[in-house]
């Protein structure tokens, strides 16, 4: 069976709202689970894939003083 994790998790999040998304993020943050991980990874290549470079500049930004 050949499952492309990629597609899956986009197909499931497909459609939903800012709030739905957000309610996603945190649910698997807070749930601290391992296996949430990946899915966290598609949304965050999918933003990177679709965001500015001032965004990206943001994120990049607040990843490096969250991570001192």
């Amino acid at each position: 069976m050949n499952l492309n994790l990629r597609k899956a998790i986009i197909h499931n999040v497909s459609g939903n709202s800012s709030q739905e998304l957000e309610d996603t993020i945190v649910d698997a943050i807070q749930g601290g689970e391992e296996k949430t991980l990946p899915g966290l990874g598609v949304l965050l290549e999918v933003f990177w894939q679709n965001a500015e470079q001032n965004e990206k500049e943001m994120v990049l930004k607040t990843l490096e003083s969250s991570l001192k």
